[in-house]
């Protein structure tokens, strides 16, 4: 399984590379300009929602976790409370920023 996924890695990382190929040149993207424009506001807001739903899934892993370690060491809670307000201010102004880069990515033109 080991060598599959090593494998299965190396030839990702090739079609990534590759991935130049298809670029336009100067002069078809003019063509293509106002189509791109349609779709930026719902890539950002797809990419958006992503990662909304990763510091969602972030935020309830640390919660669950900080119960579980309250309740093995009641000793520890406050300091576990204050690593986990920690935590979760920063997972918070990591979606407050991914925000941001979508207000960037769709301003007005």
């Amino acid at each position: 399984m080991n060598k599959f996924r090593m494998l299965l890695f190396a030839v990702v990382g090739i079609l990534m590379s590759a991935m130049t190929v298809f670029a336009q040149t100067a002069a078809e993207a003019g063509d293509n300009a106002s189509s791109v424009s349609k779709y930026r506001a719902l890539a950002a807001g797809v990419g958006f929602a992503i990662a909304v739903f990763g510091g969602a899934v972030g935020q309830s892993r640390i919660g669950a976790a900080a119960c579980e370690g309250a309740a093995r060491n009641p000793g520890a809670a406050g300091r576990i409370q204050t690593m986990m307000i920690l935590g979760l201010a920063l997972i918070e102004s990591l979606v407050l920023f991914a925000l941001l880069v979508v207000f960037a990515v769709v301003k007005p033109s």
